[in-house]
């Protein structure tokens, strides 16, 4: 299977996880910290044991021990301030500022590394798609305007962090595959969320709709989205990655529609075909670069988080 139908995939799948977070919040009453501790603990948890169970012994290279906690931290700073900016602000505007961000960020770090702007195709398709997520994500917060800065200053904090989590995962560590990464990085991350999600309160219900919930956030949108995204990172231009993401969003707005009839409207409607677009003409061109034209840059294995 093609790296960017794993991207598309892990999109897809992550755009489950805001539905079944909410409803594991209204089931619980937790805190959302406590919501995306549990979403990292659980599915890094799954993904660990099935790391483990595949692993005859996992790397203990100081290398690779500093990948692992980079990617754990740059995962609950990602989770942390966006639900953070969603206290601060709103869904839609933390939304649009942390994933619309992330493509500028990869693509602004990208260009600066390899000292040439970015093509017009890319250009063109990053203009699209955060257009495309601003029209979905409808209006602003309605907060007043320092919360709504504060927000907004958490969210691109959040964006960059995940920005930062795209570009150094294509990186390979010595040793270090990209199962490993996948299921101990989520672990981490969740680890490191306990201190804050802990005295807010963690108590899970023993309901039957509430263990379902939680298993479905920890298993879908997490362990199996984030196996894929790695998976296509592989060899994928990071800036395919980040637009890839915001297939979350659409995929949220759409599941709203379906299932909680909520009303997309002409501007909403609009987005999505934007969005759709941007994702349609960069797969396009980066399917004519790998039938003949020149190769984006691959993963270099042994790079180092710093790389």
């Amino acid at each position: 299977m093609s790296d960017k139908i794993f991207l598309i995939l892990a999109g897809v799948l992550w755009g489950t996880g805001g539905l079944s977070g909410a409803l594991l919040g209204e089931l619980t009453g937790l805190h959302p910290l406590a919501v995306a501790a549990y979403r990292l603990l659980i599915g890094g948890g799954l993904a660990t044991v099935a790391v483990v169970t595949r692993s005859k012994a996992l790397p203990r290279s100081g290398m690779a021990v500093r990948r692992l906690l980079a990617a754990g931290g740059l995962l609950a700073v990602f989770q942390a301030t966006y639900f953070a900016a969603v206290t601060l602000t709103s869904v839609s505007l933390a939304t649009l500022v942390s994933i619309g961000s992330a493509p500028v960020v990869v693509a602004v770090v990208t260009s600066i590394r390899e000292r040439q702007l970015p093509q017009r195709t890319t250009a063109l398709c990053i203009a699209l798609a955060v257009t495309g997520l601003a029209m979905l994500a409808g209006m602003p917060s309605t907060r007043d305007t320092w919360h709504t800065l504060a927000g907004v200053a958490l969210a691109l904090v959040a964006g960059t962090g995940f920005a930062i989590f795209t570009m150094i995962s294509r990186h390979r560590v010595a040793g270090l595959s990209t199962g490993v990464t996948t299921g101990l990085g989520l672990l981490v991350g969740g680890l490191l969320l306990l201190p804050v999600a802990l005295p807010l309160g963690m108590t899970l219900p023993m309901h039957t709709d509430v263990l379902l919930t939680a298993a479905f956030l920890g298993t879908v949108p997490t362990a199996v989205a984030y196996g894929f995204y790695f998976t296509g990172l592989r060899h994928a231009h990071p800036v395919m990655a980040a637009l890839a993401a915001m297939l979350e969003p659409l995929t949220a707005t759409v599941l709203s529609v379906a299932f909680f009839h909520d009303s997309l409207g002409p501007t909403g409607i609009a987005g999505a075909v934007l969005l759709g677009t941007a994702l349609a003409v960069n797969y396009s061109a980066q399917s004519r670069s790998a039938d003949g034209e020149p190769a984006l840059p691959g993963e270099r294995p042994g790079a180092g988080v710093g790389s």
